[in-house]
C-alpha cells in the first residue's frame, strides 16, 4: 500500500523525519553525514535505541532501486558504528520495517538500531 503522502501524481508532503533532519522538529542527533542522519528513538524499545535515516527520502525499502544500493549499505555500516561506538559491538539487532503490515509507521525509510537486552526469534 502506498501512503496517501506518496500517492503518484501528488507532490509529497514532508514526513516527520524529514521535518527532524531539516530541523523543524527536535531529535537528539548522535550522527550526521551528507547521505543519512542517527537520532534516538522517542520511544525506545531498547536501553539503546537509534534511527539511521537516509536523507533521501525514501518512502520504504521496497521503493529503493539500484541507484540506491551504495546508501542502502552506508546505512547499514553506520548503524554498526554507532553500535559500536555505544559499547554494543558484541550484540545488537538491525531492524528495517517495510510497508504498514510490518510495522512501518513512518513513510520515510529508517533503520532501527536496538542494543542493550536479551532479543527473541522470530521478533514481533
Amino acid at each position: 500500500m502506498v501512503p496517501p503522502e506518496n500517492t503518484p501524481g501528488k507532490t509529497p508532503a514532508k514526513t516527520l523525519f524529514q521535518r527532524i533532519i531539516d530541523r523543524e522538529l527536535p531529535g537528539k542527533f548522535v550522527h550526521e553525514d551528507n547521505q543519512c542522519v542517527a537520532i534516538e528513538d522517542i520511544n525506545p524499545g531498547a536501553p539503546l535505541h537509534l534511527l539511521v535515516i537516509p536523507r533521501k527520502p525514501l518512502p520504504r525499502l521496497v521503493d529503493a532501486t539500484a541507484e540506491d544500493q551504495a546508501l542502502l549499505g552506508h546505512l547499514l555500516l553506520v548503524a554498526n558504528r554507532l553500535a559500536v561506538e555505544k559499547g554494543y559491538g558484541d550484540a545488537y539487532r538491525v531492524v528495517i520495517n517495510s510497508g504498514a503490515d510490518a510495522g512501518q509507521s513512518v513513510f520515510h525509510l529508517h533503520v532501527h538500531v536496538l542494543a542493550g537486552r536479551p532479543f527473541r526469534w522470530p521478533p514481533g
